[in-house]
């Protein structure tokens, strides 16, 4: 079942829309006109106890796998492989993968910093296609566990960074 039968069966409203083929989630909020703090982006990790999660993200953030790794209580955490990911997610494009972990028996685990927006937007399966839905429906039907486990894209340029994002988020004021 893909993301659009899935979410029609449960009777919530979303727009779809057609656009050319991006591959990043900046390049889908640039299409889309939004700003990137509104683009859901999808990562999933593998922790040490072979359990994936699907972490939803804004697009201009990354994850922190050390704030994952203390959340999930987990020795270690790590990013899932392309071939783990074709294998999870048959019905979907490699990267453009929906942020709803039940379509594919994965707990979903959602960034704070993108809970707090009115609306999503993602990927919809596809690299030319994406979904925008009220926040609210997203987190009555994905159910996700709200975590801290992101930082700024934009702290990856500073050469020496004083702080751990995990602890201190200048942004998330």
């Amino acid at each position: 079942m893909n993301v659009q039968e899935y979410l029609s069966g449960r009777g919530y409203a979303f727009q779809v829309s057609e656009h050319e083929p991006v591959y990043t989630a900046g390049q889908l909020a640039t299409v889309e006109h939004v700003p990137p703090q509104q683009v859901a982006k999808t990562v999933v990790v593998r922790a040490d106890n072979d359990r994936f999660y699907l972490c939803v993200l804004p697009a201009d953030r990354k994850v922190n796998l050390y704030a994952l790794q203390q959340h999930l209580e987990v020795r270690y955490v790590r990013l899932a492989t392309e071939s783990e990911m074709e294998s999870l997610f048959a019905d979907a494009e490699v990267g453009a993968e929906p942020p709803f972990g039940e379509l594919y028996n994965l707990p979903t685990l959602m960034d704070k910093s993108l809970a707090k927006d009115k609306e999503i937007v993602f990927c919809a399966g596809r690299h030319d296609r994406a979904i925008r839905m009220a926040m609210a429906d997203y987190k009555r039907l994905a159910k996700p566990t709200v975590l801290k486990f992101s930082y700024p894209e934009a702290l990856d340029e500073i050469e020496s960074l004083p702080l751990d994002p995990f602890f201190y988020d200048p942004f998330m004021m």
